[in-house]
């Protein structure tokens, strides 16, 4: 494995234009910035505004103001507004691409064209969707109907990991639905959401999506705020849990996208060869920084050892560096916060002994938050590496003999939000799907996803759900309708 950390893309951006946040229709700075860091040269890019509690409720009294006036439009309208402003980012597509890579790290060539290109695809099939009213009863004398009406205010809260990407897949919901928002997005990835912000001030009606930048004090006024109805978060467990409390001064409706320890099986007689790419992908894409990333993998023992020395090979013809090279494969851990749990982590694979099949040592010389690819070989079950979530580019890789143990182990966990399952058997597989405790089991594919396939954890990995009709739904109420003819 290499790792490189050379820039050799030539587009630009001006990171010393003046960064602002949206707020009724308008672009304003703030007295107080914070530094923003590009991870793989550990250098500040630019200075993000740090909003004031008086601005943050200014927010979310515009998002107040604007909102009847947005929900009366018809769902039609609506949709309209949504695919101009897809059209709009579109337009600004390759600054954005840039940002996203300058602060967040991953590939501009790969990772991070896919996530902004996705990002605007959703944003404008999710413009095309409705909820329909549903009449229940009709009969001569008594008719009922289900409808689904706004919430209001919803605030929202976006990790660092894939901050365009889950940003937007907040923002076409939570509008096409008749809400408004307030958004702020990670300290740490601030600059595309706030350049996606100023777009939107461009096509969308004044106080439609406000944008604020800064950090826990921020998102914990939105929180804690009795005009906002629904907060949609995603990001840790622990945090979602504080997010949770929060929110119960005026009982908000939640949704909250959190943590996983997603198990991958490979069962018996797998043909594993042509599956170790999307393995590894799923595995180390974004350098292990997503949420439903395969964090436990384990390969049947009448396969381990092959599956092993093929897996390391291919690994380890995968280039770490700056996500602006256009030879890098994965970029730097986004900031020094989770670099340090790895450090953590990889310290407590090295002092129990753990076997290690690739990497395993961080240089903490060089100047980004470059981490190595790291395989682990068949650690304890009760190991660190196997019982916790990372978020980092290193995997244990567990031998398994007996179906029911290993479904068991990969049930032995807190968290459920993603699984998947790999066998030439496919009805065979598709009872181990059954068997998980997982909001998604993916057999034979993974980390497929769709406008219409609703997304959500079980356990502590969340609550409600995103995307598909369901997903649409969380951003309404429900409200049944009866009356005599």
């Amino acid at each position: 494995m290499n790792v490189k950390a050379n820039i050799s893309a030539d587009v630009k951006v001006d990171y010393t234009a003046p960064y602002v946040m949206s707020i009724g229709g308008r672009l304003v700075g703030a007295n107080q910035t914070f530094d923003v860091f590009n991870p793989a040269t550990g250098e500040v890019i630019a200075n993000a505004p740090e909003a004031t509690r008086e601005q943050v409720d200014e927010a979310i009294a515009a998002a107040k103001e604007a909102q009847p006036g947005w929900a009366a439009l018809s769902w039609e309208e609506r949709s309209a507004y949504l695919t101009a402003y897809a059209d709009a980012l579109d337009a600004h597509k390759e600054e954005i691409i840039t940002l996203l890579t300058t602060e967040q790290g991953k590939p501009r060539h790969s990772m991070a064209t896919v996530e902004v290109e996705y990002a605007i695809y959703w944003v404008r099939e999710v413009a095309k969707r409705k909820l329909e009213e549903e009449v229940i009863e009709d009969t001569p004398e008594h008719i009922v109907k289900v409808a689904h009406t706004p919430l209001g205010v919803v605030g929202a809260i976006t990790p660092w990991n894939f901050p365009i990407l889950l940003g937007l897949w907040k923002v076409a919901p939570c509008l096409i639905t008749g809400n408004t928002m307030v958004m702020k997005p990670s300290p740490y990835t601030p600059l595309g959401t706030l350049k996606f912000g100023e777009i939107a001030q461009k096509v969308l009606p004044a106080g439609v999506l406000n944008i604020v930048s800064g950090g826990n004090a921020q998102g914990a006024w939105i929180t804690e705020h009795n005009d906002v109805n629904k907060i949609s978060f995603t990001g840790s467990t622990a945090t979602g849990k504080k997010v949770m409390a929060a929110s119960s001064c005026n009982l908000k409706r939640v949704t909250l996208e959190l943590g996983g320890n997603d198990p991958a099986i490979l069962l018996p007689d797998t043909d594993y060869k042509p599956l170790i790419p999307a393995l590894f992908d799923a595995a180390f894409g974004n350098s292990g920084q997503w949420c439903i990333a395969i964090k436990r993998l384990y390969v049947h023992d009448s396969i381990y050892e092959n599956f092993m020395k093929d897996f390391v090979a291919y690994a380890s013809e995968k280039t770490v560096g700056n996500g602006m090279d256009p030879n890098t494969d994965l970029g730097p851990i986004q900031n020094k916060m989770q670099y340090g749990k790895l450090l953590d982590m990889f310290a407590d694979v090295k002092a129990n002994g753990y076997k290690v099949a690739l990497g395993g040592e961080i240089d903490e010389e060089l100047a980004g938050n470059f981490v190595p690819i790291t395989i682990v070989d068949n650690p304890p079950r009760d190991s660190r590496i196997v019982r916790e979530e990372p978020f980092g580019p290193i995997l244990p890789v567990v031998r398994w003999s007996d179906l029911d143990d290993v479904i068991a182990d990969a049930n032995n966990t807190d968290f459920g939000l993603a699984a998947s399952v790999w066998g030439p058997d496919r009805s065979e597989a598709i009872d181990v799907a059954y068997r998980l405790e997982a909001g998604t089991v993916w057999v034979n594919e993974i980390h497929i996803h769709g406008i219409d396939i609703p997304f959500g954890g079980h356990k502590q990995s969340g609550m409600g759900v995103e995307n598909g009709k369901e997903g649409l739904e969380e951003f309404t109420n429900t409200k049944a309708y009866m009356f005599r003819k």
